[in-house]
């Protein structure tokens, strides 16, 4: 099974959008064989890869960060969405942190990063805004020597 996870921005600026979701449509259809998709389902990148994978026909796995992570949802459509996708969801990996810190953040991408053969990043290319933020699990994964395929439009910059 190919396993690909993702790791990205909440918020994609409208210029980027129709190049990540052709980028991620591109990636999913690279891999002959059954797809695992690997996602936290975030609001953003998550959501829009985890959707993508679905109508490609991939299992999805959720990794979710914490206990309360609904509770990070800004209003009811976007936990709407949130538990749509969770229950579509072939796997669930929940880790063991009561509430959605940075720490909890970083640990899920951390293990998407571990349990992919290939990372998506919807990324800006700039530092991560706090821990677990899309650069450092950038980093993180280059480290373990992941291949990774940044996902983004020169000159764009994100809000």
């Amino acid at each position: 099974m190919n396993r690909i996870g993702v790791t990205g921005h909440r918020s994609i600026p409208q210029e980027v959008h129709a190049h990540v979701l052709a980028a991620m449509r591109a990636a999913l259809s690279g891999f002959d064989g059954s797809v695992e998709a690997l996602s936290s389902l975030a609001v953003g990148a998550d959501q829009i890869f985890a959707d993508l994978a679905l109508a490609h026909g991939a299992e999805l796995t959720a990794v979710i960060p914490s206990r309360d992570y609904e509770a990070c949802f800004a209003d009811g459509a976007e936990l709407a969405r949130y538990r749509s996708l969770k229950a579509r969801a072939a796997r669930e990996v929940q880790l063991d942190y009561a509430h959605s810190t940075d720490e909890a953040y970083y640990a899920a991408g951390a293990y998407i990063a571990d349990h992919c053969d290939r990372l998506l990043a919807v990324w800006d290319g700039l530092p991560a805004r706090g821990l677990g933020g899309t650069g450092d699990i950038v980093t993180y994964a280059r480290g373990l020597g992941r291949p990774v395929t940044v996902i983004w439009r020169d000159g764009v910059v994100r809000s």
